[in-house]
């Protein structure tokens, strides 16, 4: 009985001796609308992604054939956007469910690898300044450059012992920590963080705390929820608010900070496999955190290329350890306490 060498071999399709194409699906054969439904992107963003990404997907090899990169993008994508392997997913492109698990391996690598391209800072005066007046724009809150909040998506348990994943609803997660601008876009993303760390913890052992705090963004602030510590670069709400400043100013804060909530529940509904719905992520935690930063790197040149990633429809991420069980975290910080004092004096009075 002949047994198809798709199944036996993915290596064999994936690369190739002489680097010839194993090509099964041609984009100019469907149309905009199907590309769209199942596979969450237009046309001219595949084109895009293929020459954005073509280089490291066509890696030669000793094989003797392979599947094309628009290919390989395409099975990412199916599987970024549905949070599956189903089977006709592959059969609508032409490789078994094993290919595209290598696929989608080999398309988030070359992501992985592309995230500080599409993911940063504003290096410039003048579009740091840009980001204050935008974000002054939308409620008042002058200074800000940045929202930041942290995100759980879901993992497979990496091994019955270790509990470091287990986050507060017993679920086991990965604690992601992202900022965003006014327009959703991310310019931090630190998605490895095991899911027992509450949201301070991540934040005080970040990359991004040490940027702010050597000074690197000096006259600009994030702003984050209460589940952080106050600090001189990082506003958050205050507890009670007694003044009509202080409630002032809580409100332009909560108005500022749903940015980066609405852009939570954007990323969760475009690329499905975030949220939850279809399960946790089977990868381990490395390959998770893999998956989870190429999705932020397509939603960042998403952006770039004009989408509007508020028109889908909206779903909610995996269920989040709930706010109300942090304990507040009152300022230990008097510089900043004085700072945020001083900016209600100045602008909510």
């Amino acid at each position: 009985m002949a047994i198809p060498i798709t199944v036996l071999d993915c290596d064999l399709l994936l690369y190739g001796r002489g680097h010839r194409t194993l090509d099964r699906f041609k984009l100019d054969d469907v149309t905009d609308d199907y590309l769209m439904s199942v596979y969450g992107f237009p046309r001219q963003f595949i084109y895009y992604l293929v020459e954005l990404l073509g280089a490291s997907l066509s890696r030669p090899t000793q094989r003797s054939r392979a599947i094309s990169p628009e290919t390989q993008i395409l099975a990412a994508l199916g599987f970024y956007t549905s949070g599956s392997f189903q089977t006709r997913m592959g059969d609508a492109i032409g490789i078994s469910q094993a290919s595209m698990s290598r696929c989608v391996a080999n398309v988030t690598e070359a992501l992985v690898e592309r995230a500080s391209q599409f993911i940063h800072f504003p290096t410039d005066e003048a579009s740091t300044q840009a980001l204050k007046d935008e974000f002054y724009g939308l409620a008042g809150m002058p200074g800000v450059i940045g929202v930041v909040d942290c995100i759980h998506v879901a993992i497979k348990a990496p091994n019955a012992e270790d509990l470091s994943y287990v986050n507060r609803k017993g679920l086991h997660s990965l604690n992601c920590l992202m900022v965003c601008d006014i327009r959703g876009a991310l310019m931090t993303v630190e998605t490895n963080w095991p899911g027992s760390l509450q949201d301070f913890a991540v934040l005080q052992q970040s990359s991004l705390s040490s940027q702010f705090e050597a000074g690197m963004h000096k006259e600009s602030w994030l702003l984050g929820d209460s589940s952080f510590f106050l600090r001189t670069w990082l506003m958050t709400p205050l507890s009670i608010p007694e003044t009509p400043a202080e409630n002032r100013y809580n409100m332009a804060h909560s108005a500022t900070h749903s940015v980066i909530e609405k852009t939570f529940r954007t990323l969760c509904s475009r690329f499905r496999c975030l949220d939850g719905s279809k399960g946790a992520l089977q990868y381990s935690p490395e390959k998770s955190s893999h998956i989870i930063l190429a999705c932020c790197v397509l939603h960042n040149i998403s952006l770039e290329h004009g989408m509007d990633i508020w028109s889908s429809p909206m779903t909610r991420p995996m269920e989040q350890p709930p706010e109300e069980e942090y304990e507040h975290m009152e300022s230990l910080d008097l510089e900043a306490d004085r700072i945020r004092q001083e900016l209600m004096l100045t602008h909510f009075s």
